[in-house]
């Protein structure tokens, strides 16, 4: 059963959330496109290790998106993130130092840290559905997608090398991305969380 939502949470917020809790992928990924970069920024300033803080802020935006229809709220949006990325720092900071105060019990090297590890595993099998996704498209959408976001070329760039019209690219550019989209949209929290931007146009 849904926890209700706090009657001081006015405004967007309230929308925000409300929406969330719905699955409207729509606002959760502006929420994560609004806050991501800064979080980095706070969980950065506590681990010292820019890969570290943002496999903390993604795993809070994963938890919150999955947690979404349970999740208690007692203040702002904002300020629930900033908070649980801050108990995720320390409880982070609190795991290295046992890995230091043991290290009989530290992970051997080159073997992922078991939070790490849950990441690398999605990131896997998001690649192999994306793969399955893009291998479904049309075969001029597919081109021109491959072109953008694996050989990362400029729509002018791939224009000028296919011989059509930019106009032509960012027509079949979007076709290419909302056809991704509505293949993909049960992964498209983790995609917007772990894959950022990958189908933005």
């Amino acid at each position: 059963m849904q926890e209700s939502i706090p009657l001081f949470m006015q405004g967007s917020d309230h929308l925000v959330f409300s929406a969330i809790r719905t699955g409207d992928i729509s606002s959760f990924e502006m929420l994560f496109k609004t806050h991501y970069s800064p979080l980095c920024r706070f969980a950065q300033s506590y681990l010292q290790d820019s890969e570290d803080a943002e496999e903390i802020v993604q795993s809070t935006f994963i938890g919150f998106w999955e947690k979404r229809e349970s999740i208690a709220i007692d203040t702002s949006l904002k300020a629930y993130l900033y908070r649980s990325v801050r108990n995720a720092c320390l409880n982070e900071l609190k795991r290295q130092k046992v890995r230091k105060l043991h290290a009989d019990e530290i992970v051997k090297d080159g073997e992922p840290q078991s939070e790490a590890s849950d990441q690398i595993a999605m990131k896997q099998e998001l690649e192999v559905k994306i793969q399955e996704a893009i291998s479904k498209l049309p075969e001029q959408c597919q081109l021109i997608f491959r072109m953008s976001r694996f050989e990362e070329l400029k729509y002018q760039e791939i224009a000028d090398q296919l011989g059509l019209s930019i106009k032509t690219v960012e027509n079949q550019m979007g076709k290419a991305l909302r056809i991704m989209r509505e293949q993909l949209k049960e992964y498209l929290p983790l995609i917007i969380v772990l894959m950022r931007g990958f189908l933005d146009l």
